[in-house]
C-alpha cells in the first residue's frame, strides 16, 4: 500500500476527465483491464489522483497495474490498496528523463547497457517497442 506520484502533463491520452471527470473511473479501468489484463480492481478519480483498491495475482502484475493508471496524461498520484496473492519482492521505479534510452537505463541500474531487454520486459505491454519510451514516462526496473 502506498502512494506514487506521476507526471501529470506526461502518458497515454485515455481521459476525458476535464470535460467529464464522472467517465475518468470508468476510462482508468478500462485502460488498465486492456493494458494489463487485470479485472478485479475497482478505481476512484479525485482531480488528478486515483485510488486503486483490489487484487492482483503477483507483485509485477501489482506494479503493471499501478503504472498502467499512472501513466496516463492527467493522473498525478496514484493511491494504492492493492493486496497481492503471491506477494514478491518490489521492483525499483524509474522516471524517464529526456535523453533516456532503456540501455542508457540498463548502464545506470545493471552496470551493462545490453541489459536493456530486462527493462523492455518487465514493462510490457505498457511498452510496445524498446525505442518507444518519453520523459516522464515512469519505468518498472527489476
Amino acid at each position: 500500500m502506498g502512494l506514487f506520484d506521476f507526471i501529470k502533463d506526461a502518458g497515454a491520452k485515455v481521459l476525458d476527465a476535464v470535460a467529464n471527470p464522472a467517465k475518468a473511473p470508468e476510462q482508468i479501468k478500462e485502460h488498465i483491464e486492456k493494458e494489463i489484463g487485470v479485472k478485479d480492481v475497482d478505481v476512484q478519480w479525485v482531480d488528478g489522483t486515483v485510488k486503486i483498491t483490489g487484487d492482483a495475482a503477483t507483485q509485477a502484475d501489482k506494479e503493471r497495474l499501478i503504472l498502467a493508471a499512472g501513466n496516463i496524461k492527467g493522473v498525478e498520484k496514484i493511491e494504492d490498496n492493492v493486496t497481492v496473492k503471491e506477494p514478491g519482492s518490489e521492483s525499483r521505479m524509474y522516471t524517464v528523463k529526456s535523453g533516456d534510452t532503456l540501455g542508457k537505463i540498463a548502464k545506470q541500474f545493471y552496470g551493462n547497457a545490453n541489459e536493456y531487454e530486462k527493462i523492455f520486459e518487465a514493462n510490457k505491454p505498457q511498452l510496445k517497442h524498446p525505442d518507444k519510451i518519453y520523459p516522464g514516462q515512469v519505468l518498472r526496473i527489476p
